[in-house]
């Protein structure tokens, strides 16, 4: 049986300075604050109460709504309102009711998460999309959390390996157990983290995400350079590889609506899980192939290829997705040939990637130019996006391992064009960039022209 609700009677009272940095709270207000990973003197930790703060400084009136506040073991309903001044922002909290979430008889309650001193909180959908970060987190490494809210949980962390080689996080996901002692680093700033987090469970019983805490770790350990050990990239293809690969097939069938009619929320919910299952085994392939280009010896045997053939097949590839973007592929006319040497699969793969990020970048309505040509002992495909470009200081941090420019926003986990770079080079080739502000990116695969062979 639910317990009954607990009603707070009276006005509660909160200030903030002009930062959103809470001044002063009445206790029931500076105890929620707490539970949610802040404190006095640092941002409102609570997103739906320092979300109407800023609408109300941003606004320059005086803003009242209801809102439901989730809190460690209930909900909380509470009419806000805020009233900029001159120095911040005057709140108060009326009808403060904490109202027991519904949950079949039987089932657990979510796990408490203690947030010790120089903790914070972050949480998770059932798709791995952010939905909180405690605002003392952008404070202390510098960085807007407000704007990571919605993308994937690899845009604001980046997994490192423990001292077994293993991802602690695969594990609590497949098994729907407490995480505990992930290393991992901030992508904004690579600081180094320990995160741990509790399952979260909606009323039937089923995954809903993760509500975790990230710990900073004292002193900076070296990210790791050397290849992962085989057993792990081996172990951990077997183990996800099938399991997601008909997790996205079901999820796909089920936004399809192959079985019957289904409601609009469930096939988007099916959607946002196809998504996120892809998403993991890009990382399993990404994985994959950065423990096989990083063994010593590696090379890629060199073949006879058409790399006009290999530019239309990419294109070819990525129609419906640029469809869906409203993006144009130009791709190399259907008579042209440019025969190089290399890997045909692996000449794909870099392909596929340098338009499918070209995409990324061009906004609706815009184009992405793929071109095959032969200059003297070389042959190249150039592929040219028109999106915001990249500066000249950012050029050669862009092929570096786990490396992303603006972690906030949506993509990959900073793989892609490092490995891109390496498979190029393993076939005596290369992968460069040209690119200013403003004017997009034009990058350029390189092989050797098969005209370059000796006579």
């Amino acid at each position: 049986m639910n317990a009954p609700d607990r009603v707070v009677a009276g006005v509660l009272a909160a200030r903030l300075d002009g930062g959103g940095r809470l001044l002063f709270a009445d206790p029931q207000l500076a105890a929620l604050n707490a539970r949610a990973g802040g404190a006095i003197g640092q941002p409102l930790a609570v997103p739906a109460l320092a979300t109407i703060a800023r609408l109300a400084v941003r606004l320059g009136i005086v803003v009242s709504r209801a809102v439901t506040v989730a809190d460690d073991a209930a909900d909380i309903e509470m009419w806000v309102r805020a009233a900029p001044e001159a120095i911040g922002v005057r709140m108060a909290v009326s009808g403060w009711r904490e109202v027991a979430a519904w949950r079949p008889e039987g089932t657990p309650r979510e796990p408490a998460l203690a947030i010790a001193p120089g903790e914070w909180r972050w949480e998770t959908d059932a798709g791995l999309r952010l939905t909180l970060i405690s605002p003392s987190a952008g404070t202390r490494h510098g960085f807007d959390p407000f704007a990571l809210l919605g993308q994937p949980l690899t845009a604001l962390f980046a997994f490192d390996e423990d001292g077994d080689g293993l991802l602690p996080i695969l594990a609590a996901l497949a098994g729907r157990t407490r995480l505990e002692e992930q290393p991992a680093r901030l992508r904004v700033s690579r600081a180094p983290l320990v995160l741990s987090a509790a399952v979260r469970a909606d009323g039937k019983g089923v995954f809903a995400g993760l509500v975790g805490v990230a710990r900073s770790v004292a002193g900076e350990r070296p990210i790791p350079s050397e290849a992962l050990p085989a057993r792990f990239t081996e172990d951990l293809d077997r183990a996800l590889r099938t399991p997601l690969a008909r997790i996205v097939a079901n999820a796909d069938s089920i936004h399809a609506a192959a079985e019957g009619p289904i409601g609009s929320d469930y096939a988007g919910y099916a959607a946002d899980i196809a998504g996120a299952g892809r998403h993991l085994l890009g990382l399993v392939d990404d994985l994959v192939d950065l423990d096989a280009i990083e063994r010593p010896g590696f090379t890629l045997a060199a073949e006879s290829i058409d790399l006009a053939d290999v530019a239309r097949r990419a294109a070819g590839l990525l129609a419906v997705r640029a469809g869906n973007a409203r993006v144009a592929i130009v791709r190399p006319e259907g008579d042209a040939s440019v025969p190089a040497l290399g890997d045909f699969r692996r000449t794909l793969q870099i392909l596929v990637n340098l338009i499918g990020n070209a995409m990324r970048y061009t906004p609706p309505g815009g184009q992405v130019v793929v071109e095959a040509f032969a200059d003297g002992d070389a042959a190249g495909v150039r592929v040219t996006d028109h999106g915001k470009g990249i500066a000249v200081a950012d050029q050669a941090r862009i092929f570096d391992k786990f490396e992303r420019l603006d972690p906030a926003e949506a993509g990959g986990n900073g793989l892609g064009l490092y490995i891109a770079r390496r498979l190029a080079r393993a076939m005596d080739g290369d992968l460069s960039v040209e690119s200013a502000p403003g004017s997009g990116a034009r990058f350029t695969l390189t092989l050797l022209s098969r005209e370059s062979l000796p006579r």
